[in-house]
C-alpha cells in the first residue's frame, strides 16, 4: 500500500531552490534564457538513468540501487526547475507562484495519451517510465515527481537538503577552477563529496542562509 504524499515544500525552500538554479544557469550561460535549452530533454535522459538504477530486466538478476535513484532524482530536480524557470523567461517570482502551486496538488490521477493514470496503484519502475513520457511530450507533473521521490524514501526536506548542497559544490568547483582543470577534489585523503556529507550533516538545512554556510564550511576545508 502507498504512503501519505510527503509534505510539500516549503516558500522559502522553493525560493531557494529557484534562485539557486537561475544562477548555476547563468553560470553556465549568461544568455541561457535566450538560448532555451531543452531542459526536459535532460529529464528524459536522467529518468531513463533512474530505470537503470532501479533494474528492468527480466533476463537477469537485478538490485535496485537505492543511492543512486535518489541521485538521479536529484538531477531531474534541477532540470525541472530550469524548465520551469525558462517558461517564465528567468522570473523567479512567477515560478515560484507555479511551483508552489503544482506542489499544493494531491492528484494521484494523470492523463496522458487517452489513458488516466493512478499514481497509487503504480510501481517506482511504472512511475519512472511515466515521467520520462511526460517530460517527451514536453509535460512537467509535479504530482508524479513528488510520488516517485516518495518512493525512494525522499521527503521534501530530503530534496531541498541533497539539491542544495549539491547546487552548492557544483559551484565550489566552479570557483575554484574546475573548468580550468586546476580543481582538486581530493582534499586531505577525501574526495569532495565526502566533506559535503559531513558538512551538510553539521548544518541545520532550515537555517535561512543555509547555501553560503555550506559554501563556507567548504571553503575552510579546501587546501589554499
Amino acid at each position: 500500500m502507498s504512503q501519505p504524499a510527503p509534505l510539500m515544500p516549503s516558500q522559502q525552500q522553493i525560493n531557494t531552490m529557484l534562485s539557486l538554479q537561475s544562477a548555476m544557469n547563468s553560470k553556465v550561460d549568461p544568455d541561457w534564457v535566450t538560448a532555451a535549452y531543452p531542459y526536459l530533454r535532460a529529464v528524459v535522459v536522467e529518468a531513463a538513468e533512474a530505470i537503470e538504477h532501479h533494474g528492468w530486466k527480466w533476463w537477469k538478476k537485478q538490485d535496485m540501487d537505492m543511492a543512486q535513484l535518489q541521485m538521479e532524482v536529484i538531477d531531474i530536480w534541477h532540470f525541472v526547475l530550469s524548465e520551469i524557470l525558462l517558461r517564465q523567461q528567468g522570473n523567479e517570482k512567477l515560478a515560484s507562484q507555479i511551483l508552489l502551486q503544482d506542489c499544493k496538488s494531491n492528484r494521484s490521477d494523470i492523463s496522458f495519451d487517452n489513458h488516466s493514470y493512478q499514481l497509487t496503484s503504480m510501481t517506482l519502475l511504472d512511475k519512472l517510465e511515466l515521467l520520462t513520457a511526460l517530460a517527451a511530450a514536453r509535460r512537467i507533473e509535479i504530482p508524479v515527481f513528488a510520488s516517485i521521490m516518495q518512493d525512494c524514501n525522499m521527503s521534501w526536506d530530503d530534496l531541498f537538503a541533497q539539491y542544495v548542497s549539491k547546487n552548492v559544490l557544483n559551484f565550489f568547483r566552479q570557483d575554484h577552477g574546475y573548468k580550468e582543470g586546476s580543481y582538486q577534489k581530493i582534499w586531505h585523503g577525501k574526495e569532495d563529496n565526502e566533506h559535503l556529507v559531513e558538512v551538510m550533516a553539521s548544518l541545520p538545512a532550515s537555517a535561512d542562509d543555509y547555501p553560503a554556510q555550506l559554501y563556507q564550511a567548504l571553503s575552510q576545508r579546501y587546501p589554499a
